[in-house]
């Protein structure tokens, strides 16, 4: 009886060491795992919101402001003249009916059209003459025939000289329409040939679609241009510098430009009444594969052996890798594809310092 309660005893004691034992274990395997998941790093990261918008490639250009070629207006003399007096200077600014100059036709020029004023008075005399012999029967009908053809010829000359508006003396030129002088071909006291340009106007209509801007890009670019790609156009000086308008690109130049071994692309851009006045020298930003995709920060995109990466946020706070294709390069920003989550932050600091799976935690960060 002694010995069972012995063994009885025993066993007891040595279930409880078992179950004390268990215990110590189970806590100090919790214990490790909690000190396990506490070693564990958090990178601190800023983040934003990601969202799919239109973004395009710029192309960069350098080029004048020029005047519209349909709206350019040469002005000249039919007839040979000298330059009294020179009314304009070039870049001024003219209203209809404003004087441009004043010329004196060339004598030669004023005694032919004295001639044919001559010319229709004797035509007119000898066909009077003609038709009264005529009617008495003293002439025949090919003289009258004749006598009126030499009329005609002579009225048609007449009306050929007052189409030139020679005249004897001085004669004021003033402008056919409101415009911009934008080149003086002649000086005062130079003498000008029948039909040379004297000067040049620049009309003021804004409703044509023609190129109005004058632009140099690399021969490299070029073949991304195309017609209906949108210009951002900025002045060289500083003035004009943050004043930027908008416009078109209405042609693509097919060689290199000899002078400035760059392509010429023209562009229509509506500069109203701004400062842009022709012969101002520009920059411009021509927009190129214009497209839909995420639009990311540029700091966002990192790059390894596999290619371009961005992490995103999960809702668990852990750092998801998102393998990217970055298809626009604009400033600070890319247009890049992927399986993005419009739902999920997108890490644009402390990216560098994340693996896959990594447990983050936010500050904030500017919404772009």
């Amino acid at each position: 009886m002694a010995t069972a309660l012995g063994c009885a005893a025993l066993l007891c004691v040595t279930l409880h060491a078992v179950s004390v034992t268990h215990a110590a274990g189970t806590a100090s395997a919790a214990t490790s795992s909690a000190d396990e998941t506490a070693s564990q790093p958090v990178v601190s990261v800023e983040t934003v919101r990601v969202q799919r918008a239109e973004i395009a490639q710029p192309v960069r250009g350098f080029g004048i402001v020029a005047a519209s070629a349909a709206n350019l207006t040469t002005i000249n003399l039919p007839y040979v003249a000298r330059i009294v007096q020179m009314r304009v200077q070039s870049g001024q600014t003219v209203a209809r009916g404003t004087p441009l100059f004043v010329v004196q036709a060339d004598p030669a020029a004023v005694l032919a059209a004295s001639q044919a004023k001559s010319a229709v008075t004797l035509a007119q005399g000898e066909l009077a003459r003609t038709q009264s012999l005529y009617d008495k029967g003293l002439a025949t009908q090919s003289q009258l025939a004749s006598a009126r053809k030499a009329a005609d010829d002579a009225q048609q000359a007449l009306a050929a000289q007052n189409q030139t508006g020679v005249a004897s003396g001085n004669k004021v030129v003033t402008a056919p329409l409101d415009g911009v002088v934008l080149q003086l071909s002649a000086a005062q006291g130079d003498q000008v040939q029948a039909g040379a340009a004297i000067l040049q106007l620049a009309g003021g209509d804004t409703k044509d679609a023609r190129a109005n801007v004058v632009l140099g890009v690399e021969p490299s670019d070029a073949a991304a241009i195309h017609a209906g790609d949108s210009v951002t156009l900025r002045g060289l000086s500083t003035a004009l510098a943050n004043t930027p308008v908008n416009g078109r690109v209405v042609l693509v130049g097919a060689a290199v430009n000899q002078q400035s071994q760059l392509v010429d692309v023209g562009a229509n851009v509506p500069l109203g009444q701004s400062a842009f006045i022709p012969g101002t020298r520009v920059s411009a930003d021509i927009a190129t594969h214009s497209g839909t995709h995420w639009v990311v920060p540029r700091v966002a995109v990192l790059k390894d052996d596999n290619g371009a990466y961005v992490f995103q946020i999960t809702p668990q706070n852990k750092a998801r890798r998102v393998a990217v294709s970055i298809r626009i390069e604009n400033g600070d920003r890319y247009g890049v594809d992927g399986p993005l989550d419009a739902a999920q932050r997108l890490v644009i600091s402390g990216n560098y310092e994340l693996k896959d799976g990594m447990a983050v935690r936010t500050t904030g960060g500017a919404p772009r």
